[in-house]
């Protein structure tokens, strides 16, 4: 009793135990078999061996381990490991057809170009064969790579063509090559999309030159502001001195000079005068509310004649 508890808790559960439903059978067995054979207890389930008795309980121990626990009670009185293995082997291995049946199907309709990826299509393979494979069934190197080429899709006819006549023996070798051109199209497509076709950036060269004349084009356009600022102060110097009182002097002007229209046009002369609108522009932005004209007389309302005197 001692050594069956000491072994027991040596054996831990190495692969995952067989359900009581079978489902997971076929793995189940497969696993068995390896790990018996790692652990030389591999004759101890085969029909005719000579295993020792020891062997045969070490057999026994590792097989109930990784049973569930239903069945461990429905084969609670089998000491023998051949015994249990035939047992659930009867029991169980009506399931191939099954999974054998689902396989094919499987394998029938694979198509390359069912799948976004290489490895993905390289994943389903390998699941499938390997059903077909623990069912008795097995895909040797040639018809891979024929299943592979036949299912390409339709738009990529002459890419399959080129590749068959490269002459791929192994499934592995045109899998690895499909892999590759896949990682090269990838990096193709992001290397196009990381800006549009045509938007190279300039030249150095080119560079220094447009910044050189962007900054010209500062400078000639702060010049032009700084005349415009000069200008503007001179007209409003001259009209500081030019000009009346404000907007009070030119509305007395007007009521004082009758011979002026609404136009601001000298009826006498026909001389054109600036118009009320630019008038009072010209105040608003001048500011002439404020000015002094130091004692001297408002002469606004002075006509032409006044200035140049009587001519005859």
């Amino acid at each position: 009793m001692t050594l069956y508890l000491h072994y027991v808790e040596l054996v831990k559960l190495e692969f995952v135990a067989l359900d009581i439903s079978g489902k997971n059978y076929l793995s189940w067995v497969l696993d068995a078999e390896i790990h018996l054979a790692a652990k030389g207890l591999g004759n101890t389930i085969t029909h005719g061996n000579e295993a020792s008795s020891q062997d045969k309980a070490k057999a026994m121990i590792f097989l109930r381990h990784h049973l569930d626990e239903g069945l461990k009670v429905e084969y609670l009185t089998v000491k023998d490991p051949l015994e249990l293995w035939t047992g659930l082997k009867e029991r169980y291995d009506h399931l191939k057809a099954t999974v054998l049946s689902r396989a094919r199907y499987e394998w029938m309709h694979l198509r390359l170009q069912d799948f976004k990826t290489v490895s993905e299509y390289n994943s389903a393979v390998f699941q499938i064969t390997s059903q077909l494979k623990l069912c008795g069934e097995v895909m040797n190197d040639k018809d891979l790579p024929e299943k592979t080429l036949t299912t390409f899709h339709a738009s990529n006819m002459v890419l399959q063509q080129q590749y068959r006549e490269r002459g791929f023996k192994k499934y592995s070798e045109l899998i690895s090559c499909l892999m590759v051109a896949e990682q090269h199209n990838t990096l193709l497509l992001k290397n196009h999309e990381a800006r549009p076709t045509g938007s190279a950036p300039l030249p150095e060269a080119n560079m220094t030159t447009r910044r050189d004349k962007s900054g010209k084009r500062q400078n000639n356009n702060h010049g032009h502001m700084n005349v415009r600022r000069h200008g503007n102060g001179k007209r409003r110097y001259n009209s500081r001195h030019r000009g009346g009182h404000g907007k009070r002097e030119n509305n007395m002007s007007s009521q004082n000079n009758p011979s002026r229209g609404k136009s601001g046009n000298c009826y006498r002369c026909g001389i054109e005068g600036p118009s009320n609108k630019n008038d009072d522009n010209a105040e608003a932005n001048l500011a002439l509310n404020d000015d002094d004209f130091q004692g001297l007389d408002d002469i606004t309302h002075l006509e032409v004649k006044d200035f140049f005197g009587d001519q005859n």
